[in-house]
């Protein structure tokens, strides 16, 4: 970030992306085998799965951020139309984004999984510091029915703060260091 931030809203993203990166590793840290083998409270994941998800929240941005700056070039429309066909399937991305996890803690153990949140939140703090105020006001519209933290329309300043929205709802579900 040899530019730094431009605005304090900026400078408060990369500080929640800090504050949840030093989480993460801290929980993956402290869990047992046992730990990140147990249900969590309102999911029907493991702690592990979880933890994945909460680190999926970060990757899933990069992309929406990218969208989100083809879509402003565009009639807004355009992103309406495309929210409503993936709020149409919304179903489908319901068994896939419960199924992604549980697939996924087979190919990446918790060394993998906090190497890959060090890269992701690295890579977004680096975006965020060289965005212009005019560039974080663009936007898209997004399905609203795929994740409670989706707004309607949201701008990339929106967007830029969604991970950690998700990664602090979902860390409060994590039963890790409960005795089961």
């Amino acid at each position: 970030m040899a530019d730094g931030p431009s605005s304090p809203e900026q400078q408060a993203v990369l500080d929640d992306y800090d504050r949840a990166r030093r989480t993460f590793h801290a929980l993956l840290g402290e869990a047992t085998p046992a730990d990140l083998a147990r249900q969590t409270s309102g999911t029907r994941w493991t702690n592990r799965q979880l933890l994945w998800h909460m680190l999926f929240g970060y990757c899933v941005t990069r992309v929406l951020l990218g969208l989100a700056r083809g879509f402003s070039r565009m009639p807004r429309s355009a992103s309406q139309v495309f929210a409503r066909v993936l709020d149409a399937g919304t179903r489908p991305f319901d068994v896939i984004n419960y199924l992604g996890p549980c697939g996924a803690v087979r190919v990446f153990g918790p060394g993998a999984m906090g190497a890959a949140f060090d890269r992701i939140t690295d890579s977004l703090a680096r975006r965020l510091a060289k965005e212009s105020e005019r560039d974080l006001a663009r936007g898209m519209h997004c399905p609203g029915r795929w994740d409670p933290f989706f707004k309607d329309f949201m701008t990339l300043a929106d967007l830029y703060r969604y991970p950690t929205q998700h990664f602090d709802f979902h860390h409060r579900q994590l039963t890790l260091g409960e005795r089961g």
